[in-house]
């Protein structure tokens, strides 16, 4: 059936608009020299090497991301076969963001001589710029390798075996609870029998992954193996009938969970550090103090979350700690969204209410900021968990009205001291002496 004239009108708007959003995610492509860098393929490449890379943490929406992809290109052609320079998408793998602590865009690390501790790159966002760190990168490591020092990359398997180091923690039916259950850290553990093949040729990829868990997530990953035959207790508990198997356990889970991904460092590796950044605290909720505050937490994020709380006098200590909880249950929900979260006290930065329209809802109030558009969504639902997560939720797929800030820019922000935590009090009144008014000058008519 052909289509009509409004429908072809509508699909060509369609493909125009696809087309828009492969270009603006894909800031690098199979024919540029940056390599692309992802959660599967990071170790192998970056981790795991006895080269010099520059890596790029990037979001495809940052704007000064989009301003460094022509230079960080050049720089990548003019240091082929020299330096690796690669670029991770961290909104696309927010695991591997995390694991290196990752709050803004872009970030560039030089993974050196010690890859397992990369150095922040602050110079100059030009290919010269770059390709000077990176030679002067280089010669540091030529440097330190004269000296006798060697590269810790970590994962060398005749490193390890040579060492003797095995990071894989034995449990026991009389030593698995004690360590195991309700333990704050995350367990990966591997039940197997001593006879089964593939338990064999697992052996050396699990040990091997034990010790770059370790390093990578400061022991907060611990990885164990239980001999299912000789513990058949445990085996019975879990229900173990094939080896080996592999499960998880962390305290927030009722119950183990099974572990199918590969079976290869790599994979197990990249499942651990998953899990890692799953886990990891909530941003922190800042109260703003002052400019610097707002302008760091708003320029460092995607978007900043920012709460006007009613007066203390109007809800006490308890009362704004319920608030302040209703935003760090938020906090902790979207943490892999790189997102900033502030709040103030209404009346004390009342022109930055004026520049985001609040007011007319009442406190307390909301507002979702994106600093480099300066736009804003107001909540329009209530100020409670189910409200929030729904406006919040809206955000994260494109959806919900915005509005400029007024002047295009974040107004006068007043320096404050921050909130002691505890309830407001009423200004005290001065007490009127009475005691020198002598009642016996009126007349009694007048009283």
């Amino acid at each position: 059936m052909k289509p009509t004239s409004e429908q072809g009108d509508m699909l060509r708007m369609l493909g125009i608009f696809s087309t828009l959003l492969v270009t603006a995610s894909a800031l690098y492509s199979a024919s540029d020299d940056v390599v692309d860098l992802s959660q599967s393929n990071f170790n192998k490449e970056v981790i795991q090497s006895d080269e010099l890379w520059l890596v790029e943490f990037y979001a495809p929406w940052c704007g000064h991301c989009q301003n460094l992809a022509p230079e960080w290109k050049k720089a990548a052609s003019a240091l082929k076969g020299i330096v690796k320079v690669g670029a991770v998408d961290a909104d696309k793998h927010q695991s591997l963001g995390g694991q290196y602590g990752i709050q803004g865009f872009p970030t560039i690390k030089i993974f050196g001589l010690n890859k397992n501790k990369p150095d922040d790159y602050n110079g100059a966002r030009s290919a010269q710029g770059i390709t000077d760190a990176a030679l002067n990168a280089l010669r540091s490591i030529v440097r330190d390798r004269l000296g006798g020092k060697s590269s810790s990359s970590s994962g060398k398997k005749s490193s390890d075996s040579k060492s003797g180091k095995n990071d894989v923690i034995a449990l026991t039916d009389d030593t698995f609870d004690a360590n195991v259950i309700g333990s704050s850290d995350i367990w990966m553990v591997e039940f197997y029998a001593p006879w089964c093949g593939h338990c064999k040729r697992l052996e050396p990829e699990w040990a091997e992954a034990a010790t770059e868990i370790k390093e990578q997530t400061g022991g907060k990953v611990k990885v164990a193996a239980v001999d299912a035959t000789a513990n058949q207790m445990l085996a019975s508990r879990y229900g173990i009938r094939g080896y080996p198997t592999i499960k998880i356990f962390h305290k927030d889970e009722d119950a183990p969970i099974d572990y199918d991904g590969g079976r290869s460092k790599s994979d197990i590796v990249a499942r651990a550090l998953e899990l890692f950044a799953e886990n990891a605290p909530a941003p922190e909720l800042l109260e703003i103090t002052n400019e610097d505050v707002l302008k760091k937490t708003c320029d460092d994020h995607q978007l900043c979350i920012v709460a006007v709380l009613p007066h203390i006098l109007d809800t006490g200590a308890s009362g704004r700690n319920d608030y302040l909880d209703v935003m760090k249950a938020m906090g902790n929900k979207y943490k892999k969204k790189f997102w900033g979260w502030l709040w103030t006290e209404a009346g004390v930065q009342a022109e930055l209410e004026d520049s985001l329209g609040i007011g007319g809802f009442g406190y307390p109030a909301m507002a979702a900021i994106n600093a480099r558009k300066m736009k804003y969504a107001l909540l329009k639902g209530s100020f409670s968990e189910q409200g929030i997560n729904e406006f919040l939720r809206e955000l994260s797929v494109g959806r919900g009205s915005t509005s400029p800030v007024k002047g295009a820019a974040f107004p006068k922000i007043n320096t404050v001291d921050p909130w002691d935590g505890k309830d407001g009090q009423l200004p005290v009144e001065e007490d009127i002496d009475l005691s020198d008014v002598d009642l016996d000058d009126y007349d009694k008519d007048e009283l």
